[in-house]
């Protein structure tokens, strides 16, 4: 009983803590910069035109514009790549199997460090530095092996008979996954898909090397950008603008989504 209610305490502990955190840089963001060091937030009124300053001064639209190309484009090839693939680990008996379990379960435990140096090699023979598909394939295929092993319990979960029924109305292999298994297992997709939601639209070092010019940084790149800028302007109002800018899409998919989130960690982990 103690455990539980110690835990209770540290989880409740943690979500004010997050949530002090998060609303005094909101307010900051809407506060002048001398308000901010004075302690006195809002006393001059809602300032708005941080907001407006980041998109225009320090071009946070473009930044916002990129990371929705790069983040959406890759989440969607992604599940395209990985679900097949998983729906296939999770069903089907073949020559290698297990070997390709644990080839995917084993490229989840590799540093993205240590293959930077060779996949910037080869980006560079293929004469694609300068591509924005580039960027989005290195999102697609650093975020398969997990995506590939969240769904594999996932697709567990659903009973044979569901595609044996669809074989034999008529169906193909491909069209009865497509067409039914795949709606079905949508709470799981949308899981996994706000995941890598989440770390493709924070991702900064790959975005750091392959989307280094001004018209292809992503957000994380740009807040970069504004806190080193700081140094000369001190426009700190500004900087916690372009803050809650990169966190909102995130915040707001979640709230959205929350309920299949939960469907589709719960449906998850009954099966691995």
């Amino acid at each position: 009983m103690f455990p539980r209610f110690l835990g209770r305490i540290i989880v409740v502990a943690w979500v004010l803590f997050t949530v002090i955190v998060i609303g005094w840089i909101f307010i900051a963001s809407l506060s002048t910069t001398k308000e901010i060091f004075t302690n006195k937030l809002l006393h001059s009124g809602l300032q708005f035109k941080n907001y407006i300053k980041t998109f225009q001064l320090y071009n946070v639209g473009r930044y916002f514009l990129n990371s929705a190309i790069y983040t959406v484009t890759a989440c969607l090839g992604v599940i395209f790549v990985a679900a097949p693939a998983s729906y296939i680990m999770a069903k089907y008996v073949f020559k290698g199997k297990n070997i390709v379990r644990l080839a995917y379960a084993s490229a989840m435990g590799i540093p993205g460090a240590m293959i930077m140096v060779p996949m910037f090699m080869l980006v560079g023979k293929l004469h694609m530095t300068e591509s924005i598909l580039t960027l989005i394939l290195i999102y697609i295929f650093t975020s398969v092996p997990f995506t590939i092993f969240y769904l594999t319990g996932f697709f567990t979960t659903i009973p044979n008979e569901i595609q044996q029924a669809a074989l034999i109305d008529g169906c193909s292999h491909i069209k009865a996954f497509w067409k039914v298994i795949f709606p079905l297992a949508q709470p799981g997709i949308v899981t996994v898909t706000m995941f890598n939601f989440i770390g493709i639209w924070n991702e900064y070092l790959w975005a750091l090397i392959f989307a280094s010019k001004a018209e292809k940084r992503t957000l994380a790149i740009g807040l970069q950008s504004i806190v080193q800028s700081m140094s000369v302007t001190g426009d700190y109002a500004s900087l916690f603008a372009g803050v809650i800018i990169v966190f909102l899409p995130t915040f707001i998919l979640f709230i959205i989504l929350s309920n299949k989130i939960m469907t589709g960690i719960t449906g998850g982990s009954v099966k691995g």
